[in-house]
């Protein structure tokens, strides 16, 4: 079996953050977190690959981070990684030069994925999918990697396995070979996790997790468990139509008027020690 170690993606922010928290001075409700877990006993999720990956998670205590996030919903629901609002004390989107706080997310326990019910809404929303595309065809991943907008060209190798850090729990994702970016560069893809990856024909096939430092592979959310979480989360409603890509230039234009729609966004975890989180479980089905 091979195993190949593989970077977490959130950009780290340290003492840097720049944007106003709106609602600081306005005490807002705690943020309320949710759970949501499909597995069970009686029904295992399959074992897709015999190919392994062990994602490595920070070795400090959580921090101030950084990650992407992408409208699902007009009504205010947002789609991005789960280790992105994991140990979060507030979770803001980006609104101009404030971040804009929400209090209700629910997270996968399945994979890396978490989905925003409160966030702003959006008139332009990304397409969903659960099948996963072909080996062999082009993924367009989405989002700021070190805090820049990034649109990743990559090709599927296919199914896989991931670990995360040092727990025996393993999530199922597809894996990609990056074979190009715009604008090019080779700066760390740190951020650009929670963004959107996107198959050829237009939908959203999973959410980005993890990555090597430099090229080399991208791991994303399964398909499948991506939209089990947006069925438990019965906050989505939407379902727009996806179009074929035409090829790059239409993935950058895309890219480019989702950026100024705002349907894709920066999204900001601030941790403070000992503020309120409160967590519930999802009832599964």
């Amino acid at each position: 079996m091979a195993r190949r170690s593989i970077g977490c993606l959130p950009w780290m922010l340290g003492g840097i953050l720049a944007l106003a928290w709106m609602g600081e001075f306005t005490r807002p409700p705690p943020l309320q977190v949710e759970t949501f877990d499909p597995r069970s006993p009686r029904r295992p999720l399959p074992q897709w690959s015999d190919e392994a990956f062990v994602i490595e998670d920070p070795r400090d205590a959580p921090g101030d981070s950084m990650g992407t996030a992408f409208a699902v919903d007009r009504d205010g629901a947002w789609l991005t990684a789960e280790h992105v609002t994991r140990d979060c004390s507030r979770i803001g989107l980006q609104q101009g030069n404030i971040a804009r706080a929400v209090s209700r997310v629910i997270e996968s326990r399945e994979a890396d994925a978490a989905l925003v019910r409160d966030g702003l809404p959006s008139e332009d929303v990304l397409p969903l999918s659960g099948r996963m595309p072909a080996p062999g065809s082009i993924g367009f991943h989405m989002g700021f990697p070190a805090g820049r907008p990034t649109l990743v060209v990559s090709e599927l190798i296919g199914p896989a396995s991931a670990r995360r850090g040092q727990t025996d729990q393993t999530e199922p994702v597809l894996a990609w070979a990056e074979v190009g970016r715009i604008p090019a560069g080779d700066h760390t893809l740190s951020g650009i996790s929670g963004g959107p990856v996107l198959a050829e024909d237009g939908h959203v096939v999973g959410v980005n997790s993890a990555a090597t430092d430099r090229r080399g592979r991208i791991l994303t959310t399964a398909p499948d468990a991506m939209i089990r979480l947006v069925v438990a989360s019965r906050a989505v409603n939407d379902q727009p139509v996806a179009y074929p890509f035409a090829g790059l230039a239409d993935a950058e234009a895309r890219f480019a008027s989702w950026l100024e729609q705002g349907a894709i966004r920066r999204i900001y975890c601030d941790v403070d020690e000992g503020a309120p989180r409160l967590t519930a479980t999802v009832p599964n089905g």
